[in-house]
Formats: C-alpha cells, structure tokens, sequence
C-alpha cells in the first residue's frame, strides 16, 4: 500500500475569477513555498474580466500554471428541481450552474466556455470542471464533440472521447461553518485511506480556505504529499498500465 511519499497528488484552485486573484495569488504563493506544481487553476470566464484581470491570468499562465474551464457565471438564479435542491443544500449552495440547465444549455455553456479562451489568447484548455463537480443531464456521449479532452467530476476524471472514468479520491476544505468542517473533514479521511491504496489523490482548493476551519488541515496535507502530476499524467498513466510492460 503506497504511503503518503508514494501517492501523486493533482492540485486545483477553484473559482478563479477577478474577484478572487489576490486570494488565488496569495494560496499559490503558499503552493510555491512548499514546492508544489504542476498547479492547475479553474477559471470561470463570466465573470467579467478586465483587460487588466486578464494581464494578470496570463502572468498566471505564463509562470507555468495550467488554465482549465470551470463553468460560466459561477451561480444560478434558480433551483431545478428535488436533487438540485438536495445538492444545493449539502454541497454547492447557489454555484452548480448544470443542474439549472437540460444537456442542451449545458452543451452551449461548456461550448462557449472553450471558446473564451481561445478568444482571450489563452491557448485551448483540455480541462473543464463544472462548478461543484456536477456535471448534469448532458449525455457523456455528447462530450466527444465538444472542445474539452477531459472533465473533472466528484468521482475522478473523465475521459471525452472514450467515455472512460478513471476513479480518483478528491479532499477539500471549504468549511464555513461548523457542520460543513465535520463533513468535510470526515470525507477527507475517507478518501485519504483511499488514495493510500489507489495512489493519486486529488486536492481541491478554493479561494477563502486559508482563512476557514480546515485551513490547518490544507497546509498539513499540502506538506504531507510531495509527488505531484497534471491531469492529462493520469490518462497516459492509465495507457501506460493497460499496455503493460514492453
């Protein structure tokens, strides 16, 4: 069973948007001091970017940070139904954006998401998470023809044109209160065990973590891990297995 030193971890920061790049800059400069990268960043292109939030993303990119497409706007205006109601409650609050849409809408929304960026002059990114990880009622078929390679989902990564999932444990830390911090907490020990025997672990962080209850929890897990790998590491792992040695 792979201990912590054996485990390769994937690190994300959520919600980047013009509203939150201090907080952004100020974890990854923690990130940085631990020696940790790659760092992929989830970018909501909706959020109204100016020509000098963007000057800044690209920095961003320029110092070697991965961009991945992570919804549009960040919220919904309204819930749709018993199970986006259930979800809302537990977990996304007013964010994911698919479950307020039938697979026709998020189809146009994941489309136009790629499409920001190559319209930014920031490269195609193979990356897309919807907000909270729900992906919604969008077919997995239908996403082999849009832009994306790869969708990050609750239960691991999703590959576009194969359908394939490859399941991976995820840990996070966006606790603002108290029952939220017991939650999330006992989810993480759950998928730490698991990543123990699985041997990747992904590690999602939000924007205000640093300030929140499981802030000390981020930095010792941030300190316990020191093999780290980008996204598109785990297909080409998983190619690597099926073909077995030479």
């Amino acid at each position: 069973m792979p201990s912590a030193e054996r485990i390769r971890a994937l690190v994300s920061v959520h919600d980047v948007m013009p509203g939150t790049l201090p907080s952004v800059e100020r974890i990854l400069t923690l990130l940085e001091s631990e020696g940790i990268a790659p760092v992929t960043l989830l970018v909501v292109p909706g959020a109204g970017w100016t020509p000098e939030d963007l000057e800044r993303l690209r920095g961003l990119q320029t110092s070697g940070h991965e961009l991945a497409g992570h919804g549009w706007i960040h919220r919904v205006e309204r819930i749709n139904g018993v199970f986006h109601r259930i979800h809302a409650g537990l977990i996304s609050r007013n964010v994911a954006e698919h479950l307020a849409l039938d697979w026709v809408g998020i189809h146009g929304l994941i489309k136009r998401c790629h499409a920001w960026f190559v319209d930014q002059a920031l490269g195609h990114p193979a990356l897309y998470c919807p907000p909270a990880w729900a992906l919604g009622s969008i077919p997995r078929a239908a996403l082999a023809s849009l832009p994306f390679e790869r969708y990050e989902l609750l239960r691991g990564i999703l590959s576009a044109q194969t359908g394939r999932l490859h399941p991976l444990p995820l840990i996070g830390y966006e606790a603002d209160t108290a029952a939220r911090a017991a939650l999330i907490r006992g989810w993480n020990h759950i998928n730490r065990r698991r990543a123990a025997g699985h041997g990747w672990l992904r590690i999602g962080i939000h924007p205000q973590d640093l300030d929140l209850r499981l802030a000390d929890d981020l930095r010792r897990d941030l300190r316990s891990f020191n093999r780290f790998a980008s996204y598109a590491d785990v297909e080409a792992n998983s190619r690597s297995s099926a073909q077995g040695p030479a």
